[in-house]
């Protein structure tokens, strides 16, 4: 079996200044615990890695409404007046990427890849200071592989030895994110024994995840 860790192990176990992703989509699919474990804990300086902003009080929105957040990669933040308050009064660093541009920054990061290419961006902003590369007469940005030092995800089940499974739309970037991070922690809503959750069912096989939270009796 994999060793459960309290969530105060988990917790302790992130440094300051890490590079953080952080699956859920506005909150759905969200390892809130220990987001909320991380909030209370006092973190600093972190990069957080997430599709989008959510709210205040969902999502990553406690880790920034904490002021533990120094940069924020995702696509979207404009349901979370915090974050694009720290925005304008530079104490928030953020950087938007189109969401299919960040998730196959993802998977090039989870499968060893230099990148990807993409004409998404071209003539904008996101073009400035970037690589391009032509392909058969097309022009296209080099996007580079989006990779962290942790990767926090939500399960519905994890079985004694770390394979996970995931609710419907709760899936959402949890099984590409577990490709992508160098510390992958799982906070599932239940531990089963092995077998209870069917083959086919497993999004994410337990090779990949390396600490799994045990849920507080």
């Amino acid at each position: 079996m994999h060793q459960a860790i309290s969530m105060q192990e988990a917790v302790e176990m992130i440094p300051d200044g890490a590079r953080v992703m952080l699956s859920g989509f506005m909150g759905v699919g969200t390892p809130d615990g220990i987001v909320r474990a991380l909030a209370e804990s006092g973190k600093r300086d972190l990069t957080m890695i997430v599709n989008d902003a959510a709210r205040p009080h969902t999502g990553v929105g406690p880790l920034v409404s904490a002021g533990c957040v120094k940069k924020f990669i995702g696509s979207h933040i404009g349901v979370n007046p915090v974050v694009q308050e720290k925005m304008q009064a530079g104490e928030l660093e953020v950087e938007l990427v189109p969401q299919g541009t960040f998730v196959e920054r993802i998977r090039a990061a989870g499968m060893g890849l230099g990148g990807i290419l993409t004409p998404t961006g071209l003539g904008t902003l996101i073009a400035e200071g970037k690589q391009t590369v032509e392909v058969e007469g097309k022009t296209y940005l080099l996007e580079p592989p989006l990779r962290a030092d942790f990767a926090l995800i939500a399960a519905r089940s994890c079985d004694y030895v770390g394979n996970l499974a995931y609710m419907l739309s709760a899936t959402n970037f949890n099984p590409i994110m577990a490709l992508a991070g160098d510390v992958v922690i799982a906070e599932p809503e239940e531990i089963v024994p092995i077998g209870v959750i069917p083959p086919d069912a497993v999004k994410t096989p337990g090779v990949l995840v390396d600490h799994v939270i045990k849920r507080a009796m």
